[in-house]
Order: C-alpha cells, then structure tokens, then sequence
C-alpha cells in the first residue's frame, strides 16, 4: 500500500476542539510516523516570548487570530513531513481553512463538550474558558466550530471514545487509504473514522 509519506508528502493537521487531545495524539503520532511534531501554539509562545492567554489579555482575541493565521500559513507551507496539531479556533478563519485543506491531510479531532471540560476543568491557561460556566461555552462554541471542523477535515476520528494510542492507529490506517484515493473508509467496521 502507498503512504503519504511515499507520495505527495504533506503535513498532517490536527484540528478540534480544546481538550480534544491534539498535542498529545499529535506527538504520539509525530513519533510513529517519524515526522516532526509542531504545536502551532508553542511556536508561537516561543517566537512571542509570552503566552498565548498573554497574547489574548494584552492584544485581544482578534490579534491573536492574525497572529495564528500568519503562523499556520507559514508552518503549513514549510514543514511537509511535520504533524501540525492547531489552536481550537484556527479554522476560523476561511484563508486558513483553504490553505490547510490544501496544503495538508487535516484531520479533525472529534471530541464532546462535556469530555473537553472534564479534561481542561483544572487549567487556568484557557482565556475562552475563562468565566462562570466554562460548560456551557464549551457547549457553544461546538455548536459554531463542529460543522466547520467537519467541512474542512479529510478524516474525523473520534478521539474521546478511544485511547490516544488507538486514536493514533486510526489516523495512521487512514493516512495510508487515503493516498490510494479519495473514498469513504470505515475501519474494523466501525464509524470510528471516516476520510473524504
């Protein structure tokens, strides 16, 4: 079977989101794929020389955006043989979104609400989490992001019902489909994951 790592070598993007586990699936997967791993948001930390709550209380939320976008672009563009695990509102953006698709193989993270507070509940690093009911933002911000993390992924996995050393197996049995055509892939007969 052909890989993408054997033809037309592209990163693979984690999208999701929060809590979904992209840093840690993406270094596990980083790993076993002999690939470079970056987070987006610690490359920009270590370039800004703060954090990314940092960048938010002093810049704004609409700043930070500019600032993740012109990161991804050049990341996305740069680093074919990386795993390139994304902030949770980077596919806001509909430049972004385009460049990602294209550059990438993008896979979406799916993970719950409720499963992304249990993880994240104890973390005061968070800024959009910040106020009385982190849930419930949580909740909202699926609602929005969901449908746009869906229409811009090649794969959706459901990263909360397995470990991450199962999440990683789907993505690399689906990475290696996927660069033998563009078809609908159901592994062990589950609808654990999907690629388009």
């Amino acid at each position: 079977m052909t890989t993408v790592t054997q033809a037309h070598l592209k990163p693979i993007v984690l999208i999701g989101p929060m809590g979904a586990g992209k840093t840690t699936i993406g270094g596990l997967l980083a790993k076993r794929l002999n690939r470079t791993f970056i987070d987006s948001d610690h490359e920009l930390e270590a370039r800004t020389g703060v954090t990314v709550a940092t960048i938010f209380e002093v810049e704004g939320e609409a700043a930070f955006r500019e600032r993740e976008a012109e990161i991804l672009d050049e990341l996305s563009l740069n680093n074919p043989n990386a795993v390139l695990s994304t902030g949770g509102g980077a596919v806001l953006r509909e430049v972004t979104r385009e460049r990602l698709r294209e550059r990438g193989f993008v896979v979406y993270l799916h993970t719950l609400p409720h499963v992304s507070y249990d993880r994240l509940k104890r973390t005061k690093d968070r800024p959009i989490l910040r106020g009385s009911d982190p849930l419930a933002r949580l909740e909202a911000l699926y609602t929005v992001r969901h449908p746009i993390y869906a229409s811009v992924a090649h794969l959706t996995v459901e990263a909360f019902r397995e470990k991450p050393s199962h999440v990683v197996d789907a993505i690399v049995a689906s990475v290696g489909a996927a660069s033998g055509g563009n078809e609908l892939y159901r592994l062990g007969g589950q609808d654990t994951a999907h690629v388009r």
